[in-house]
């Protein structure tokens, strides 16, 4: 027991917490006692016949005889303990009484027994023989309580060691995984002076952040906004792929806010226990309320805010559902909740429920999209500041050789750039480590010990020439960046390309990208006679997708025509919203226009065999090539229209 050391107002009473852990210690200690603090070996079981001429023989001091229990605990006597010493395991005899016991049946007559031998005896000779009665109550009190009372202890002391684990000793609610706070709320009120990230370190994101620092201010100035009539709104919900910053965002709120800002997962309202979601959910708002105007942030909301009624047998969850209907009624029912925001987070926006998009609940939808270039140029600029860059480090090029990625993804490529610098012994990090970097992050990592055979790398050299000979002639297809034969994860070889960064495609740009996919199959036929080899898988699977989305999404089959059977729900995965006969059209159509796809590139690769063949001779000696190679074989790329357009300051590293 220790005095509490921050009460340090002599006239207020001192309070005396009680540690548990010693509690069970000393619990640990008594069982411990109990089982083996027996003084040595235990009593040797012997039947009433040896008992009998023990006593005959003048070994026995004293028996004590229990009626109830049928039993006798035998004492021997001293000087005769050597006598009975082989009775024992390795020769020991029990330090103390009794050394024996001995069982007898229920028609046992102990007064008439004992009785009859000490008449026998001479009057010195005769065994002492005690007779009572077992009482058992403390037995039957050990027997019935200790048990209850270690489930208790034991009960008490997991959930008080996960409790402080998950979170249970602190946050709003304090809940945990206590077992008498099971239906509290999990969510964490943020510590002002723990949360250090702001709106200046989160780069890129201009409109989401514009939106989110709106509700801020609102938040902080609620009087420059309800002068005019305008009401603060109720919620704003974060949209956008993985690792685009939505949760980061959320922090630079918690950190710029003058309010209470409380952060929770959607999984955290999800357990076994019926109806403590809901109960979490009563439990975070009230505690809102009580500390309004206050921020709720809600990650991962898809977990607790999925559609109702879809897959009813299939997957559906009873308790999920009155998880949502309670956060449905909390953010906008009967009950007043002004003074609230909640900010919610999620990747999956197409499954949520459509009663929790509505507008009064989620006012705003702020999409967090992928970084354009100069956006990917700040957030370079925020990952790159603790690393040691080389004096021709060139943050524009690597901007643009990174399309497509997240925000997460940038800060893997500047870790990667450091370990691959290192790695090599270098001082500084160069372009070329961020390209190695690259590389890694993209295709995966280098597979160094994978042997190939000289025809292997023959055909996976071709495969990959016909790739960048089709993406360099075709106007829609992106300018091509490198070729490598290396392997790398699954691939044997890669082409890299620069996206465009375009927002909507024609058909010919698309066909194009389609001609550039089946290239390197087509390659592979020319120059190994007719047979097929299986290195174009992930390219036929790209390119199906590509041709279905064709046909029966965007319209651009003329037999089919202006229909989309495109659903952003999932919900045509059992039934198909066209006949059969539609389908069979769909299917016609695609492969139409792949066969299409494959004669116009099979016309190309032939036309340009020889530069192609020079192409793949190239890869096989260097491994890797650029698109200085590649311009210096076939001239500058063409572009969209026809014109001729140098990409050599995107392409060149």
């Amino acid at each position: 027991m220790a005095q509490n050391p921050n009460n340090k107002d002599p006239r207020k009473p001192k309070i005396i917490r009680i540690n548990l852990s010693w509690l069970y210690i000393l619990l640990l200690i008594a069982i411990g006692y109990l089982l083996f603090a027996q003084g040595g070996p235990s009593p040797q079981k012997i039947e009433w016949p040896q008992v009998k001429q023990m006593m005959l023989d003048g070994d026995i001091k004293e028996i004590h005889f229990v009626r109830n229990d049928y039993s006798g605990n035998i004492t021997v006597q001293p000087d005769r303990l050597g006598k009975y010493a082989g009775m024992f395991a390795n020769g020991k005899v029990p330090s103390r009484s009794p050394h024996f016991t001995f069982l007898v049946s229920t028609k046992f007559d102990p007064e008439k027994e004992f009785g009859e031998i000490n008449a026998q005896l001479s009057e010195d000779a005769q065994v002492k023989v005690v007779m009572e009665n077992n009482p058992r109550i403390w037995s039957s009190v050990l027997e019935w309580v200790l048990p209850l009372l270690l489930l208790v202890l034991l009960w008490g002391w997991m959930f008080r060691g996960m409790g402080r684990q998950m979170g249970g000793g602190g946050g709003a609610g304090g809940g945990g995984m206590n077992p008498f706070n099971v239906g509290k709320s999990t969510g964490k009120l943020a510590d002002k002076n723990k949360v250090n990230v702001t709106f200046k370190d989160v780069a890129g994101l201009y409109g989401a952040k514009e939106e989110v620092m709106e509700i801020v201010d609102f938040l902080r100035n609620p009087k420059k906004y309800t002068a005019l009539g305008g009401k603060i709104p109720k919620g704003a919900l974060l949209v956008g792929p993985p690792g685009t910053g939505k949760t980061l965002l959320a922090k630079a709120v918690a950190g710029e806010a003058d309010v209470p800002f409380f952060s929770i997962s959607g999984s955290d309202f999800v357990e076994m226990f019926v109806g403590v979601g809901a109960s979490r959910v009563r439990d975070l708002f009230a505690q809102a309320k009580e500390k309004a105007p206050c921020i709720v942030f809600i990650d991962e909301i898809d977990a607790v805010g999925r559609a109702r009624g879809k897959n009813v047998g299939f997957s559906s969850n009873d308790e999920r559902e009155n998880t949502l209907n309670q956060l449905l009624t909390e953010m906008d029912g009967f009950g007043s909740n002004s003074g609230v925001i909640v900010l919610a987070a999620t990747n999956r926006a197409d499954i949520l429920d459509k009663a929790l998009m509505r507008a009064g609940r989620f006012d705003r939808q702020i999409h967090v999209t992928l970084p354009d270039l100069n956006e990917r140029k700040e957030i370079f600029q925020v990952h790159l500041k603790p690393l040691k860059l080389a004096p021709d480090f060139d943050l524009d090029l690597i901007a643009k050789n990174t399309p497509g990625f997240s925000g997460a993804d940038i800060a893997n490529v500047c870790n990667e750039a450091a370990l691959t610098a290192a790695r090599k012994g270098k001082n500084d990090i160069n372009n070329q480590d961020f390209s190695d970097a690259v590389d890694r992050v993209v295709g995966g990592i280098e597979r160094k010990k994978t042997i190939m055979s000289p025809e292997e790398k023959r055909l996976t050299a071709f495969h990959e020439a016909g790739h960048a000979v089709a993406g360099w002639l075709l106007p829609g297809c992106d300018p091509v960046l490198k070729v490598s034969i290396i392997p790398r994860g699954q691939a044997l070889g890669i082409t890299w390309m620069l996206p465009d960064e375009k927002v909507t495609l024609s058909k010919s740009e698309m066909m194009d990208d389609m001609c550039s996919l089946v290239a390197g199959r087509v390659a592979e036929e020319i120059v190994n006679d007719g047979v097929p080899c299986t290195g174009a898988l992930s390219d036929f699977e790209r390119m199906t997708k590509m041709a279905y989305a064709m046909v029966s999404y965007y319209g651009m089959s003329d037999k089919v025509g202006n229909i989309s059977f495109y659903d952003p729900n999932g919900s045509y995965e059992f039934t198909k919203p066209y006949s059969e006969k539609t389908a069979e059209l769909i299917d016609a159509e695609v492969k139409a226009l792949i066969d299409e796809v494959t004669a116009k590139t099979r016309g190309i690769l032939t036309e340009n065999w020889e530069k192609l063949t020079e192409l793949a001779e190239l890869l096989i000696e260097k491994e890797v090539i650029m698109a200085d190679d590649l311009e210096k074989l076939f001239g500058p790329k063409a572009g969209k229209h026809g014109e001729e357009r140098l990409r050599k300051e995107e392409t060149a590293i």
